[in-house]
Parts: C-alpha cells; sequence; structure tokens
C-alpha cells in the first residue's frame, strides 16, 4: 500500500489542477454566453478592454457599440465583459450642498481664484 501512495497523491494534484479548474472556466463561457446572447439594442456595456458605450446594432458574432455620439465601432460580442446599469438619478450631483473644491466650480484643476 505504501508503493501506491506517491501515485494517489499524483492522482489528487491532477484533479485539483486541472479537472477543477476546467470546471470553472466552463461555468465562466457558460455566463459570457449568456450574456452575450442577451443584448439588446440600447444596452449599456463596458467592453474587456474597459471602454463603455451603448449597443447600437447586433450582427451575427458582432456587436456595434456607440462609445460617443455619432462614434459607433464594431466589436466581436465575445468582446463584451458585462452589462452596465445605468447610476442611479438621485438628484445628487457632487459633494453635499453642490459645493466644489475649486472656486469657480468649473471643475479645472488649474484654477487660480482660489
Amino acid at each position: 500500500m505504501e508503493q501506491f501512495f506517491p501515485f494517489i497523491l499524483l492522482a489528487i494534484a491532477l484533479v485539483v489542477l486541472i479537472v477543477l479548474p476546467a470546471r470553472q472556466r466552463k461555468a465562466m463561457q457558460a455566463k459570457a454566453q449568456t450574456l452575450q446572447e442577451s443584448l439588446t439594442v440600447g444596452t449599456p456595456i463596458m467592453m474587456t478592454s474597459g471602454m463603455y458605450g451603448t449597443v447600437a446594432a447586433l450582427g451575427e458574432g458582432t456587436v456595434d457599440v456607440e462609445i460617443a455620439p455619432g462614434v459607433v465601432v464594431t466589436f466581436v460580442r465575445a468582446a463584451v465583459l458585462e452589462v452596465r446599469t445605468p447610476a442611479a438619478a438621485d438628484g445628487v450631483t457632487g459633494p453635499a450642498g453642490g459645493a466644489t473644491p475649486y472656486a469657480d466650480g468649473d471643475g479645472d484643476p488649474t484654477d487660480t481664484s482660489r
């Protein structure tokens, strides 16, 4: 029995290092496939590159993303990382009382009027 102990450890290591990560990868792929199939025009998304935009059109394996008004780029659907939810419009636009850390309130960090 002692002579099989290294083989048993090797088998356990194989399961831990190869089989379990493969299951996680398969689950992540299924999640990504579900996300890609749920895309509709007008959905705010984030790409794997970190670029934010809104779905402008959908192709067979592509998605057209509007990243600025009138600027539409085409990505492969697999590049969509997540669907973004719009920020809550609770009326708060900045620090308490609407004060800004800048004298004239324009947000310019080189403001000399402070």
